[in-house]
């Protein structure tokens, strides 16, 4: 199977149950690997408002995220998601289709709701919201650990920007939200590389960007 398909050992959010993908290569068809796809939306829309987050650019434009988070972060990783599980990935499945959730929940929430909750309210309202996410990445984490340094990376960084941006909208504190923004954008960045490792790898059938695998 490997030989026929070299991209499939570097993928970075590759899990141990491929069944499904045994499966699929015996008939004669190989899913291409949704991986890439769901890394660089995260990214990006990751990116974008993190540089809002770390007050590198002026807040007046930060609605640019809400089109980003809708069909980039959202539905793009959603789909991800999907063919993930076509794929036999559990990891990349949960990982790609709860975060696409997030995403569309945040335009959904700043579209729809934002209004709707107390001023007095809103910081704990949101601080909530991004704990609870924050402790869904820790054990996405711990999973992630069977998984690359590169996404292990990733999470171990998410985590952090997600209780960082928690606290500080919870507690009113604009320095640990800009924290929160620059971990982000590290946490990006990291998420980009193991897009580009993924993609790359499995353009060039073989391993040019290396992820480094926690597990045979």
């Amino acid at each position: 199977m490997e030989a026929a398909n070299p991209g499939l050992r570097d993928d970075p959010t590759r899990g141990e149950t491929a069944r499904e993908v045994a499966a699929t290569n015996q008939a004669g068809w190989t899913p291409a690997d949704p991986g890439p796809l769901g890394l660089a939306a995260f990214a990006m829309t990751t990116f974008v408002l993190s540089m809002f987050n770390a007050d590198l650019i002026n807040k007046g434009g930060e609605p640019i995220v809400l089109g980003l988070a809708l069909a980039y972060g959202g539905l793009a990783q959603v789909l991800a998601g999907m063919w993930e599980f076509r794929t036999g990935n559990t990891f990349g499945a949960v990982a790609f289709t709860s975060f696409g959730a997030f995403w569309l929940s945040f335009w959904a929430f700043v579209t729809f709701f934002e209004e709707s909750v107390p001023k007095a309210d809103a910081g704990h309202a949101v601080g909530l919201f991004l704990i609870a996410w924050g402790i869904f990445t820790a054990y996405m984490f711990i999973a992630s650990l069977r998984t690359t340094v590169a996404i292990a990376v990733v999470f171990f960084l998410l985590a952090v920007t997600f209780f960082l941006l928690g606290i500080g909208n919870a507690g009113a504190h604009p320095n640990i939200v800009k924290a929160g923004g620059w971990v982000g954008l590290a946490t990006a960045a990291a998420a980009w590389y193991a897009s580009f490792a993924a993609v790359t790898n499995s353009t060039f059938r073989r391993t040019v960007v290396p992820v480094k695998p926690l597990s045979e």
